[in-house]
């Protein structure tokens, strides 16, 4: 055999296994079997990462329980640890879309921390009968509780970046909520003019939805705390000593500080993944409520001669290959694909949960992969969005004060003073002659200029009108009591 390959052997026979490699034969099989995406699980640094957390737990329980060796286990350990550091990342050469309920994922673990701990033992890769990858790194242990606890885990830690992304483009949107408080500008309902407001009122909204979502992450997130480690295959716990799930949940917890809790019952939740479908519905209403906002950023700086021209966005590249000087609205149109994307994942989550048949849900992986892009790529658009595009945004002041002053809608200002009717007359009066509001109700004899400009000022067009007097109560019918 060439000093270059190693020969290992599973049930179904032997393979020959490049030397260097820390994964082994099962791995190989998965990498055979699933060239389907072309993406490793590498790319998911945080599921590795979690998947080294939770053999971690396992083994400090088995060693505890007597169910391993504390020579072998200390070993397990420090290979766990080297991965928990970001080592080996490259060995988790698996799809991450593969058949199996996520098999190859816990056996390439499974390889890649036996390979490792047997170098810290002094042996060579694959002596798998000092230590193996099955009776050792996987022992207490199922696909079936360890892949679904490693994902919750990874989407855990993921969530947190996004909740900081969002947290960040919020502010910045009450940032410019507060430089744009004074600027006076015309609102729209069904894009049609409506009634005055403030630049920074709108802006406000912005920031007051991301707000929203992040809370509602955050409840999906608790969610996905609830873990079934010591289920193994089905949830009955076979093949685990007595105390084991209790005690790695509990190993678990303690080593990612992550407030992680066992489920009430193991059955139930190695079938359930209402979890997922919870955080991707979650994850979508935060993509389209950002993706909205988007629309309205592009909308509001549409022009800049025969648009809306009401703000101006940072200018980032070049527009056009043919049109010298145009400048297009990329960052927002970046977050509108990723919003796209998200509410498609979403879709993907939605039927391989309900695609899960008895005891396993089979599709964890595309769950996973999904969720995790979903997470990731909103995290990224919610960074580009606050650093490219919304720090930088400017308001056209001349140009809308322009605009307010010219507007007809001022005149719904004026009805509790004047009336629906006279008030009416003048805006229809002002639209026939192209004439300001002001000249227009004066010309009417309904009200002066002077009148007209001390009413139309933001104080009284942008919030609840403040009558003189207060209304007193209405009188209670006769023959009534207070409850």
């Amino acid at each position: 055999m060439s000093p270059n390959f190693r020969t290992e052997h599973d049930f179904l026979g032997e393979k020959q296994i490049p030397a260097i490699a820390y994964w082994g034969v099962h791995t190989a099989r998965a990498v055979e079997n699933f060239a389907i995406s072309g993406t490793r699980v590498s790319a998911m640094p945080d599921l590795v990462r979690a998947l080294a957390f939770v053999k971690k737990a396992a083994t400090r329980a088995n060693a505890d329980l007597g169910a391993i060796d504390r020579d072998r286990a200390a070993a397990i350990i420090l290979a766990c640890e080297d991965l928990i550091e970001g080592k080996l990342l490259d060995e988790f050469v698996v799809d991450v879309i593969q058949g199996g309920a996520g098999t190859s994922t816990n056996m390439n673990a499974n390889e890649v921390i036996c390979n490792l701990a047997l170098e810290k033992l002094g042996h060579e890769k694959g002596r798998y009968d000092v230590l193996h990858p099955n009776d050792h790194v996987n022992a207490s242990q199922s696909t079936n509780d360890v892949y679904p606890t490693a994902v919750r885990l990874a989407l855990w830690f993921a969530i947190g970046r996004l909740l900081e992304s969002m947290a960040a483009l919020r502010r910045s949107f009450e940032a410019k909520a507060l430089e744009f408080k004074d600027i006076l500008k015309i609102g729209r309902t069904q894009l049609q003019d409506a009634v005055p407001m403030t630049l920074g009122q709108e802006f406000l909204t912005y920031a007051i939805m991301i707000g929203e979502d992040e809370a509602r992450l955050g409840e999906a997130r608790a969610l996905i705390e609830e873990i079934n480690l010591g289920a193994t295959a089905i949830g009955t716990g076979i093949n685990a000593p007595h105390g084991y799930a209790n005690l790695a949940c509990q190993y678990l917890a303690e080593q990612t500080g992550v407030p992680l809790k066992q489920s009430a019952n193991l059955i139930e939740a190695t079938q359930d993944t209402g979890a997922f479908v919870q955080l991707s519905g979650v994850l979508k209403r935060v993509a389209t409520k950002l993706s909205k906002t988007c629309n309205d950023l592009r909308l509001l700086s549409s022009g800049p001669q025969a648009g809306f021209g009401e703000i101006r966005l940072p200018a980032r590249q070049a527009g056009s290959s043919i049109m010298p000087g145009k400048v297009n609205p990329v960052i927002p149109e970046v977050m509108n694909q990723v919003a796209f994307e998200v509410i498609g994942n979403d879709i993907t989550v939605t039927m391989a949960s309900e695609a899960g048949q008895l005891q396993l849900n089979a599709f964890e992986p595309i769950m996973g992969w999904s969720l995790f892009k979903s997470i990731k790529h909103l995290s990224n658009a919610c960074n580009t969005l606050q650093h490219n595009c919304v720090e930088g945004i400017e308001a056209n002041r001349e140009f809308l004060a322009k605009r307010v002053r010219e507007s007809v809608t001022l005149v719904t200002a004026l009805n509790p003073l004047i009336g629906y009717e006279k008030a009416a007359l003048i805006a229809k009066t002002a639209l026939a002659t192209g004439g300001p509001i002001d000249l227009v109700a004066e010309s009417l004899g309904i009200m002066t200029r002077a009148e007209m400009e001390a009413l139309l000022v933001p104080e009284n067009l942008t919030q609840p009108v403040r009558l003189s007097a207060p209304v007193p109560p209405a009188a209670e019918p006769s023959g009534t009591k207070a409850a």
